[in-house]
């Protein structure tokens, strides 16, 4: 076969590059002398326009093997169009996606498939230390897609071991992802909140209303929100936030979030929500403004746009010509003018407005990333915010009044589309006693939201017994306004459940009857919730397949637990015992013990191989395999494999970097290390002057300082100044500033002495975090929050010791766990 292997480093644009041929040799590799982070390679160094020449001619007309091949493609795409090259089309296979038919592992990133696999690239097996180098993943990804083509020959007939379990995936983590959805659970409850729409809509002042969605933990309320995705994106814009975790800051993160929610794409449509918003209303607009509709150049745009309003991205003139620039300046003129006779220019609603044309108009996704980062209220470098045609904030800014102001911005042109939806989840930690101050801040907000901005749902997903705390924390008119409609989800009923099940089942060719037996089938159906009926029917698919115990049932029945339903444990135990011992005991005592107990238990006689139906029910159980009963540090790892792969995922969507959101979480990890070990954490001081977001975090072991600084411009500048003061002031101290690698690079010369000055002080060091740490940082406190939220129960002290080996080599988990 004549495929080539590649990968490629750097977001947006291309870093590095490395291609091997069908022989695994390398044919190709490059770093881009026009990134910032490769001023210090001097080997393969080549400017970005050579580099798209040289792998255009090599990829035409050739297979191309990546893993996780849409960051690869997104990548060349942009790299293409920035050094205006035609892109090609190119046949990609991804052994991402492969391995997801052809193997049943926790984990599907590279680093995990590798050590899984025991692929071996020299000798040696994968490292994560040297990972996320374009020819070592290169390597890798050649040998993993060996092992592929070596499966897919073996493969002749479908096995049970090489079936996916179909309840694994029992989480919906975001609205925006994909689950089977079946439909008629809950029918009414959406309906309810449909309808709510619809009254907002009907409201001649468009006023926002509230909803409160109530339901146990694995009652479906974030699924329920993926219903609402999947049925109304394509006409209402739903923005997904997660619970603020810094009570200065919760009308800011709320916006960051709504931000990244507009960034998602709409289903059936290759444009984002907030392309759709905005080509929407802005037609409506021009169409509304006389001086528009009567004269020549306006009936011209708007015949442009007549059929399709999203015609507003294409229509216009290619980018940076001057057709292009008159038309946006034309558009940009009398949407100001409309505003203006609308509501008032005051504030910074007419500059939020001008960076939202400026962010429509470009099609360059660099220029969409500045004019995104500026929309969020942050400084650029001068250049870059020249560059997008924005003045830059100013230092001083009141984040939180210009959050809301960007909001109200959002919400009055949406009263020229369809009412926003602004869904608040995993809001359950901030009952905790250490969150009170964030509650009471996420309560105000919420006021001003329903207050000031028009032509919204804003719901609310919470448990019962939170939902009832949370009245005494909330303004009385908070309170009603919010709860205009309460959502109650109650356990949906057994035939529906079963349903569920076979809907799940058939997912991947299987039948319900063939998998489970009806006691098995009982005890299943009787857990307590959506989730933890799933969670029981994964724990026995993987008896049956893997011949890993089915745990004992310690979780509450939907049912009280009768007589029978406790033998059925009973047999579960003793069915368990006798397998393990059957190899070592004489057949005839087991089989008078077997029948005895009244049990069926399966031979251990090597079975032939037959082409029929795989049928699970009374499948006998491998022998081979070793028996190991799941226990809670393995639930734990299962967690933190599942989480990892889908922050590796959305490590490239458009995100917005907030130093208050990173303090937040930096707080919340070392509150709930406390469990795990004495410490203390709290900021410096340094007069009244300005400093990055930091901790000074006191262990016994001594103190260390993490700071986050994600600014540009003077704001980067002035703060690392202060920063380093407190260095020289604090010589006993270890002092980390911590920037994201996506951010911009600091060019400035000031800023980068800084940097210099840090790096070169005996106790200070500028660390980038690339992808791994970020990915690291994000999944220690996405696991004590999904701990507090109980969307994973197990006791917080014992994932926070699993946690430190796990990430052993991670320095934060290292200062944390006493490493």
């Amino acid at each position: 076969m004549d495929f080539i292997v590649m990968d490629t480093e750097g977001s947006p644009e291309l870093r590095e590059i490395a291609i091997l041929d069908c022989q695994g040799h390398l044919i190709y590799e490059a770093f881009s002398s026009d990134h910032l982070e490769n001023y210090s390679i001097r080997l393969n160094l080549k400017p970005l326009n050579k580099i798209v020449q040289d792998v255009a001619k090599i990829i035409q007309s050739r297979r191309v093997i990546c893993h996780y091949a849409k960051h690869d493609l997104e990548v060349l795409q942009h790299s293409f169009h920035k050094v205006q090259a035609p892109w090609i089309d190119v046949a990609f296979s991804c052994t991402w996606e492969l391995t997801k038919q052809k193997f049943q592992v926790d984990s599907y990133s590279l680093d995990h498939l590798s050590k899984y696999l025991h692929l071996k690239v020299n000798g040696k097996r994968f490292n994560s230390n040297q990972a996320h180098t374009a020819r070592y993943d290169a390597e890798f990804t050649y040998q993993l897609y060996l092992k592929i083509l070596e499966n897919q020959q073996a493969m002749t007939q479908t096995q049970p071991h090489s079936t996916a379990n179909p309840f694994s995936s029992s989480r919906v983590d975001t609205p925006f992802q994909d689950h089977i959805d079946f439909q008629s659970i809950y029918h009414a409850e959406f309906e309810l909140l449909k309808s709510s729409l619809g009254d907002i809509k009907a409201d001649p002042n468009q006023q926002s209303k509230g909803a409160i969605v109530i339901g146990e933990p694995g009652s479906g309320k974030t699924h329920l929100i993926m219903r609402m995705a999947k049925e109304l994106l394509r006409t209402n814009r739903l923005l997904f936030i997660r619970q603020p975790n810094n009570a200065e800051h919760v009308l800011h993160h709320t916006y960051s979030r709504i931000l990244e929610s507009f960034a998602e794409k709409v289903i059936g449509s290759d444009r984002t929500q907030l392309e759709l918003l905005i080509a929407n209303s802005f037609v409506k607009i021009l169409n509304s403004l006389p001086t528009v509709t009567s004269t020549q150049r306006g009936q011209e745009i708007l015949a442009a746009l007549q059929n399709n309003s999203l015609n507003l991205y294409s229509r216009l003139g290619a980018e940076d010509t001057q057709r292009n620039r008159e038309n946006w300046q034309y558009i940009e003129r009398h949407l100001n003018e409309w505003w203006s006779q609308k509501y008032t220019a005051a504030s910074y609603s007419t500059t939020i407005l001008k960076g939202i044309i400026k962010f429509c108009s470009y099609s360059d996704l660099r220029k969409k990333d500045l004019a995104r980062r500026w929309l969020a209220g942050y400084e650029l470098e001068d250049d870059q915010a020249e560059s997008i045609g924005l003045d830059n904030w100013q230092t001083d800014i009141s984040r939180e009044e210009f959050a809301l102001e960007a909001i109200k911005v959002f919400g009055k042109l949406s009263t020229l589309d369809e009412p926003l939806i602004i869904v608040f989840d995993q809001l359950e930690s901030l009952g905790l006693a250490h969150n009170k101050p964030i509650l009471e801040s996420f309560g105000s907000a919420v006021k001003e939201i329903l207050t000031h901005v028009p032509n919204s749902l804003i719901i609310l997903n919470l448990f019962p017994e939170r939902w009832e705390q949370f009245k005494t924390f909330f303004d009385g008119s908070v309170v009603d306004r919010v709860s205009e409609y309460i959502v109650r989800l109650e356990r949906p009923s057994v035939e529906q459940l079963e349903k569920l099940l076979a809907l799940k089942a058939t997912s991947v060719g299987l039948e319900l009857a063939d998998l489970f037996n009806s006691s098995e089938l009982n005890n299943i159906l009787t857990q307590g919730s959506i989730r933890a009926v799933f969670n029981r029917a994964s724990a026995y698919f993987r008896y049956k397949v893997n011949n890993i115990p089915v745990p004992i049932d310690h979780q509450p029945s939907a049912k009280n637990p009768s007589i029978e339903f406790r033998v059925e444990q009973l047999e579960q135990v003793i069915s368990q015992i006798a397998n393990l011992v059957r190899p070592f005991i004489n057949s005839p005592s087991i089989e008078a013990f077997s029948e005895i107990a009244g049990l069926e238990i399966p031979s251990t006689a090597p079975q032939e191989v037959n082409n029929s139906p795989v049928n699970l029910r009374n499948q006998p159980q491998r022998t081979g395999t070793q028996r190991r009963q799941l226990s809670v540090e393995d639930s734990i790892l299962e967690y933190l494999e599942y989480k990892k792969d889908d922050l590796l995922d959305a490590y490239n969507k458009p995100t917005i970097i907030n130093d208050a959101d990173d303090i937040g979480k930096l707080a919340a990890i070392a509150e709930a290390f406390k469990l795990y070990r004495a410490l203390d954490f709290y900021p410096l001081r340094l007069g009244k002057s300005k400093l990055p977001e930091h901790f000074n975090i006191k262990t016994s072991q001594g103190e260390i300082v993490i700071g986050f600084l994600n600014a540009s411009g003077s704001s980067f500048t002035s703060r690392i100044k202060n920063f380093n003061q407190l260095v020289a002031s604090h010589p006993t101290t270890k002092f980390f500033l911590v920037r994201d690698a996506r951010e911009s690079a600091i060019t400035s010369k000031v800023g980068s002495d800084e940097i210099a000055k840090l790096n070169y002080s005996p106790n200070g060091q500028f660390l980038i975090s690339e992808q791994s740490d970020r990915v690291n940082f994000d999944l220690t406190y996405n696991l004590i929050i999904d701990i507090q939220e109980r969307d994973l129960e197990v006791d917080l002290a014992v994932a926070l010791r699993v946690l430190t080996s796990y990430l052993n080599d991670y320095w934060l988990v290292s200062a944390l766990g006493g490493y």
